[in-house]
């Protein structure tokens, strides 16, 4: 009897251990995900966190190169000539295609839902097109699925627009957004001089009517 309660008081203390145990490893090791994250993991978003902004065609359009372009768009060589003349193939030969309209090739058969577009391929609707055809003209013929990447885009576009085109780019957001800046700080110095207005007066003889 005196061997059977040593056995049980010593199972007892090890069970009182054991969970002991488990509760500060459980304190230590708290698995609740953390306020912020130590680093960045690819395609892991931050909790709560809205995907990032995607490149703008006219910030991508002054990033790639023509080079690029050409590289990528062997992809489209089994389908599309874009030589002056060319013939067309699978799909219609694409020299001088930005900036002409939607079902510019004369001759070809293009889906109607292509031809039924109205507009020119113009930067916007070429990238559009690149980043997911079937979703740009629902019912195309194309089968190709598209671009995720848009500098990949924005490279096969400054290639076709190198090829008989040459549309002028889109200047890069950073300008247009310095020039927007001169303009509003030009502006504001004319309306927060005083001195510049009583001078003009002066010169003048004549008050500036109120109201304008």
């Amino acid at each position: 009897m005196s061997q059977f309660n040593t056995i049980a008081g010593w199972a007892l203390a090890g069970g009182i251990v054991a969970l002991g145990s488990s509760i500060v490893m459980g304190e230590v090791f708290h698995a609740e995900r953390p306020e912020t994250m130590g680093y960045h993991v690819e395609g892991v978003e931050a909790e709560g966190g809205a995907e990032e902004a995607e490149m703008s065609i006219a910030e991508a359009l002054n990033t790639a190169t023509v080079e690029q372009g050409e590289s990528i768009f062997r992809r489209c060589a089994s389908c599309h000539t874009i030589n002056q003349g060319g013939a067309d193939g699978i799909g219609p030969n694409l020299y001088g295609v930005v900036g002409a309209a939607h079902g510019h090739r004369a001759g070809y058969a293009y889906s109607s839902a292509i031809a039924e577009i109205a507009g020119p391929w113009d930067f916007d609707a070429l990238n559009e097109w690149l980043r997911r055809p079937s979703a740009y003209a629902p019912g195309t013929k194309m089968s190709f699925a598209g671009l995720s990447d848009p500098l990949d885009r924005a490279a096969v576009i400054l290639y076709m627009n190198a090829q008989g085109s040459n549309v002028a780019l889109p200047p890069p957001p950073a300008a247009e957004e310095e020039t927007e800046a001169e303009d509003a700080a030009i502006e504001g110095a004319e309306d927060a001089d005083p001195e510049a207005e009583a001078a003009t007066e002066a010169d003048t003889g004549e008050a500036a009517p109120e109201g304008e």
